[in-house]
């Protein structure tokens, strides 16, 4: 609507990567639009190089911006043992499968907290349902997110494919928790492997177990994690992408008169 009523300069922002529906079977439509926008930003490499290939035009770089303060001073969530989160829609390119896959080489007094729901539910669910480390959680209001960020040991990103910029994992390392993720372009571009996070091949189970005991048996190593996510997180601030968007509307509307 904005694009059709436009009196003008606009910017528009790109945030998806791995394919369009859209943008394959409207692309006329969708190239009219774009191309009525000022100035256009992608959140990522990937999410440049989708609307890129699809709508054509040069794009600026931004980033997706995290509120730190809040993530930081949320209560943790009580724990009783070493916790790991997984937060997302349960389809298979989120990659929850995998992390169950890996759950029988995790340790025995491990608590996995899964939240959200999605078509692969009731299957995992069923598949799983003599494991007592496992709390299905469903869908969690956005105060219990933030207090179990923070009350986790580990947050577990295992996603396969489709994510353009790793905007939990700068939630996850904001509340100070330990990452361990998926070594996808989006998440790296976030999450420098070895210093901010865990990165592990990509649908690899046992690589993933592995990578999600050191962080539990290795305190020394939590805390460099955290340490530096922390730092990086802070680099991702609302604080810093608002002055970037400011920025970017100052060249977008031109000289002053």
């Amino acid at each position: 609507t904005a694009l059709f009523v436009k009196h003008g300069p606009m910017i528009g922002t790109f945030h998806a990567a791995g394919g369009s529906a859209a943008y394959a079977w409207l692309r006329p439509l969708v190239r009219w639009g774009a191309d009525r926008l000022t100035l256009r930003c992608a959140v990522s490499e990937d999410a440049r190089q989708m609307a890129h290939e699809a709508l054509r035009g040069d794009y600026e770089l931004v980033f997706n911006g995290v509120e730190v303060d809040r993530f930081a001073a949320a209560p943790p969530w009580p724990t009783e043992g070493p916790t790991v989160l997984f937060l997302g829609r349960h389809e298979p390119r989120k990659g929850l499968a995998v992390l169950l896959e890996a759950l029988p080489h995790l340790p025995h007094d491990l608590q996995l907290w899964i939240a959200g729901d999605g078509p692969e539910t009731d299957e995992l669910r069923a598949r799983h349902a003599g494991d007592p480390r496992i709390s299905w959680l469903g869908r969690i209001s956005e105060e219990e997110k933030l207090s179990r960020l923070r009350g986790a040991d580990v947050f577990c990103a295992p996603s396969l494919r489709g994510e353009s910029f790793g905007v939990v994992l700068l939630e996850a390392m904001a509340a100070e928790t330990a990452v361990v993720a998926s070594e996808l372009p989006g998440y790296a571009n976030v999450a420098r492997a070895d210093r901010d996070a865990l990165l592990v091949p990509v649908g690899d189970a046992a690589a993933l177990a592995t990578a999600i005991t050191r962080v539990l048996t290795d305190r020394s190593l939590a805390a460099q994690l955290v340490a530096s996510g922390t730092c990086r997180a802070a680099e991702f601030s609302m604080e810093h992408l608002a002055q970037r968007y400011v920025e970017l509307y100052e060249r977008a509307r031109g000289p002053r008169r």
